[in-house]
């Protein structure tokens, strides 16, 4: 984590470490199994283009996102009282005033991006700017700004990249079959098909990263209002915005929802209407968990102090 007055988060660090260790484990184990079904020479090429996908997921990650959300950077001139509040929120946090960026989307929501707290950027969208009080926005860049110190936007980002290769090869496995996809060792004509071996193994490496991803993405979330609610002192205000924001969702037609839900595990709130999902595959605990939280964060902070 960056050096920030943001309190650390040690479940979260935890979290992260494990996630990325047993990825690393998962893609390690993709590439030697592959280098047993595929022909001599095809594991280190996709290997290459493992650590490739990853490195440029980790260093593309603000483009990406920004292009994905049909977003601009702005400056203090054209969002001054964005800039005031992340200029006030980073001098309280004692951290680097990340980029600032507006996206002209309907739908309420607002994102971290980036591959340092140095090159990271926060965003909101234009429909989330009409709809929140001054305390509510804070409460909102708060909750990004810690996703930025303590450096889980980044896991995030990297910790895809298994996904992503086990899509590809799941994808081309299954042109193999169409195409009639063969076995490494044509003498061995009651082995498995190739495709099929890659495909299944493929599937599993996906399946493994997903739910890894979404159990680190929900914790991350609530730590992220633990500590923006800490930061600002309203945790009351960041639970009205969540409010809000879920609420505003309804309005939201499905087509502009569907456009935005590739960015759901960045963005504060899912872009979804108010429908439940379930808890495994979710990329956001629920309202009502991360309600609870804050109402105790209140309660803590109002009880008063012990004399001694």
């Amino acid at each position: 984590m960056a050096r920030t007055r943001f309190a650390p988060d040690h479940g979260l660090t935890a979290r992260m470490t494990s996630v990325m260790f047993l990825l690393g484990a998962v893609f390690v184990a993709l590439i030697v199994i592959l280098m047993f079904v595929l022909p001599v020479g095809w594991a280190p090429f996709i290997a290459i283009i493992g650590l490739g996908i990853a490195w440029g997921q980790w260093y593309f990650s603000d483009t990406v996102a920004m292009k994905a959300m049909r977003a601009r950077e702005v400056t203090p001139q054209e969002a001054p009282e964005l800039h005031q509040m992340i200029d006030r929120l980073c001098a309280l946090a004692d951290m680097p005033k990340p980029r600032v960026g507006v996206a002209d989307v309907k739908v309420p929501n607002a994102f971290a991006t980036g591959r340092s707290p140095n090159r990271s950027v926060v965003c909101v969208t234009t429909g989330i700017l009409g709809l929140l009080t001054a305390d509510e926005m804070e409460g909102v860049l708060a909750h990004e700004l810690s996703h930025v110190a303590h450096r889980d936007v980044t896991v995030m980002t990297v910790a895809s990249t298994a996904g992503i290769l086990a899509g590809m090869l799941s994808r081309g496995a299954q042109w193999g079959a169409f195409f009639g996809g063969g076995r490494r060792d044509n003498n061995n004509q009651g082995g498995l098909p190739i495709w099929l071996v890659v495909l299944v193994v493929s599937l599993v490496v996906y399946a493994v990263s997903f739910f890894l991803t979404r159990l680190l993405s929900r914790y991350r979330e609530l730590a992220a209002d633990r500590a923006g609610a800490q930061l600002t002192m309203k945790p009351r205000a960041l639970g009205t915005a969540l409010q809000k924001i879920s609420g505003g969702m309804n309005a939201i037609p499905t087509a502009d929802l569907r456009a935005s839900s590739s960015m759901n595990a960045f963005f504060i709130a899912p872009a979804i209407k108010g429908v439940s999902l379930s808890q495994l595959t979710s990329t956001h605990p629920s309202l009502e968990q991360r309600l609870e939280q804050l109402a105790r964060i209140e309660a803590d902070l109002s009880r008063p102090s012990d004399p001694a």
